[in-house]
């Protein structure tokens, strides 16, 4: 087996560097990320919303995402779905720094 197993937990910790330019909070904690689907072929999906369905920021964000999971070892491709479904609210982040 070559280079780390990909893991939920090592995808949401990649991610958790990447902030919501409006916030200042990090994605993960804001609870942006909905769900990660790994396949056995190194494609890694990506189901997320932003703040507001109109948020300026959410082109920006997803290409964040994009990029970082690419930068991930045994990430053969990566894809990104924003979903406005359910609507974020502040109940979803895990911390309040705004």
């Amino acid at each position: 087996m070559s280079g780390p197993s990909l893991t939920r937990d090592n995808i949401l910790d990649a991610l958790r560097e990447i902030e919501d330019p409006e916030v200042g909070t990090g994605i993960v904690d804001l609870g942006l990320i909905y769900d990660v689907w790994i396949a056995q072929d190194g494609f890694v999906t990506v189901e997320m919303t932003t703040t507001t369905r109109f948020c300026p920021a959410s082109g920006f964000l997803a290409e964040a995402v994009k990029m970082r999971l690419q930068a991930l070892e045994g990430v053969r491709e990566a894809q990104v779905r924003l979903v406005y479904d359910p609507p974020w609210s502040p109940e979803m982040a895990a911390s309040f720094s705004f």
